[in-house]
């Protein structure tokens, strides 16, 4: 019953895929990566070849429109070059659909598209790269994002909103930035700022109309610098504002986007956050379960970025725990057991290590069941990208 529950869930995808190529006259690439919470996907240079084997089945001239269907909360910025610039290899003309949110590094993909075809809860957002940071405190390592924009922003705070022009004071200021990041992360940080701006511009000008440089200049500072803070969500108003090709879906496409987002929803389970609190039944300490984590789906394959999701509990056991497990075998009155033949004695003895260990294994297990629980880990384990079979979908 479950398998063609799922084979019915992909032919109904399939259905919105065609019938949106239909409506658009285009064909259609759907790159969907999930961000549910808990487990949550972002755009990687891994999806770029499983992306190339759909574009693979055009015909070799590629075709004159492609639209790609996308959602994401954003990813490596690195990546977004890489499949603006293959997929254009294909057609005339690339598009990008977006019924909800393509933010950050999937903003940057949207950049390169000839039209942003945006519904009504269409979201791009700001392309500020965020930087990873790991420190070792004492026994505890704690990971940090910096925002890069965060820095030069600082730098501009001091400059200009503070006023200060001494070049003492200013020295002072910079050397507090010094204390908390290292020479080589302050440089890492100058190349994030300089390579986002010319990713931009080079996806910008990659459209078959590109923007003059005033509007380029517009473009890049908004959505690098001017909106401040990189959760900021931009609508279609505010995206044609700021000078992107925004394109208004008529009122039945727009609900062929939704309703292929919805299925992808379901299909990733989007609406169901992880929590390894609860993910672990009572009564036990393991728990495994598949997720898929990104999708790449068109009208000739699927493929999926699917792993294992493991969580236990780790119990503070009492510590040097010994058991000592006496068992007296009392026999029927008139027995001698050293009179009994030597292979009923042995089977005897055989019989008391067994159920000394049975008894020394449940006691262990109880006692385990009652120990504090002290944390809870886990997470995704074999993680790779695989075409759905009609079996797997």
């Amino acid at each position: 019953m479950e398998q063609r529950i799922s084979q019915s869930a992909r032919q109904q995808r399939l259905k919105l895929i065609r019938l949106i190529q239909k409506a658009r006259e285009s064909h259609l690439v759907a790159y969907v990566v999930g961000d549910r919470q808990g487990v949550a996907g972002r755009i990687g240079e891994d999806a770029v070849r499983p992306m190339y084997e759909h574009i693979r089945t055009l015909s070799f001239n590629g075709v004159p429109r492609i639209d790609l269907f996308l959602y994401s909360r954003g990813g490596g910025i690195e990546v977004p070059w890489r499949i603006v610039s293959m997929l254009r290899e294909c057609c005339n003309e690339l598009n990008v659909l977006v019924p909800y949110k393509a933010h950050s590094a999937a903003t940057l993909v949207a950049l390169g598209a000839d039209q942003i075809v945006m519904g009504k809860k269409g979201e791009l957002g700001p392309i500020d790269p965020i930087l990873s940071r790991i420190e070792k405190e004492e026994k505890t390592v704690v990971q940090e994002e910096l925002s890069v924009e965060d820095v030069m922003s600082y730098l501009a705070f001091i400059k200009e909103r503070a006023g200060l022009s001494d070049q003492t004071a200013l020295a002072n200021s910079i050397g507090i930035l010094a204390e908390k990041l290292t020479p080589w992360r302050l440089g890492s940080i100058y190349r994030a700022h300089s390579h986002i701006r010319m990713i931009a511009r080079k996806l910008l000008t990659s459209r078959q109309k590109s923007p003059d440089e005033q509007k380029l200049a517009l473009i890049i500072d908004s959505l690098a610098e001017k909106m401040y803070f990189h959760g900021h969500a931009i609508g279609r108003k505010e995206a044609e504002e700021i000078g992107l090709p925004i394109s208004r879906p008529d009122r039945e496409l727009e609900e062929k986007m939704w309703q292929l987002l919805e299925a992808y929803e379901h299909m990733m389970k989007l609406d169901r956050p992880v929590d390894p609190r609860t993910a672990i039944p009572d009564e036990q300490d393991e728990h495994s379960e598949p997720v898929i984590l990104a999708c790449i789906e068109s009208d000739k394959r699927l493929d999926v970025f699917r792993g294992n999701l493991k969580f236990r509990h780790v119990r503070q056991m009492p510590p040097q725990l010994n058991l000592n497990i006496n068992l007296n075998l009392q026999l029927p009155p008139g027995i001698n057991p050293d009179q009994m033949p030597q292979a009923a004695q042995a089977v005897m003895q055989q019989m008391l290590q067994q159920m000394r260990a049975q008894i020394a294994g449940l006691v262990q297990s109880e006692i385990k069941k009652q120990a504090p629980i002290q944390r809870t880990e886990g997470g995704l384990l074999d993680a790779f990208w695989q075409e759905a079979t009609k079996e797997q979908i």
